[in-house]
């Protein structure tokens, strides 16, 4: 009777970790955010987990993007969100236009990153200032290559990044290209990961989702 007391215990628990079905975010800093979680007061730290299971992956003073049970969410200020956060059977990204281009924020590597999606290019791609700024070793683990842009004929390196997450959706050993020079101006994300996802229109949405 006591070991199925205990398993209840437990079990009950594991539930209270995977649904934390009560969010609201009452202060955004960078790299920190204070939130309520079912009821109680948390300080999130980038990077670390909460008692509940919610970690910080980004914030500033306009946004925090939480994780809750593999999920990734965007939350504004004093924004309230309650779901039991059921995982769906396939992880997806839902990406609106903005003047007709279609902007989305995402990780490489676990640093934010805000990406255009291009579905002309043909791997993720950013210039060496922004790889730098990712903490990306192009120089040493690239392979140097000339490619065709629209600005001619470039030098690049060539590379395969660990990580990239968008929405939901995290995929590994992405490849992508550094370009020297200050172009492109936003980091592009291309068909190195798109052509890995299903692309589907909703109206005016884009729909990224994650093949089995």
């Amino acid at each position: 009777m006591k070991k199925i007391v205990l398993s209840l215990i437990f079990c009950f628990s594991l539930i209270q970790t995977i649904y934390a079905t009560d969010i609201v975010v009452l202060g955004l800093f960078k790299n920190k955010a204070i939130v309520k979680i079912d009821g109680k007061q948390r300080t999130l730290t980038k990077g670390l987990k909460s008692p509940e299971g919610v970690v910080l992956l980004f914030s500033d003073s306009d946004v925090a993007t939480l994780e809750v049970d593999g999920q990734v969410k965007e939350f504004k200020l004093g924004r309230h969100v309650s779901s039991d956060f059921k995982k769906k059977t396939q992880a997806e990204a839902k990406i609106m236009p903005v003047n007709g281009m279609y902007y989305t924020t995402g990780f490489i590597n676990g640093q934010h990153v805000n990406f255009l999606v291009d579905t002309g290019a043909t791997w993720i791609a950013m210039n060496v200032h922004q790889a730098r700024s990712l903490g990306i070793k192009f120089r040493y683990t690239g392979k140097r290559a000339m490619v065709s842009t629209a600005n001619g004929v470039v030098p690049v390196y060539r590379i395969k990044l660990n990580k990239v997450r968008v929405g939901e959706i995290e995929l590994t050993n992405v490849e992508a290209a550094i370009l020297e020079g200050d172009s492109p101006s936003e980091v592009l994300l291309g068909n190195s990961f798109l052509n890995r996802l299903e692309m589907q229109r909703q109206g005016q949405v884009m729909l990224l989702r994650q093949k089995f």
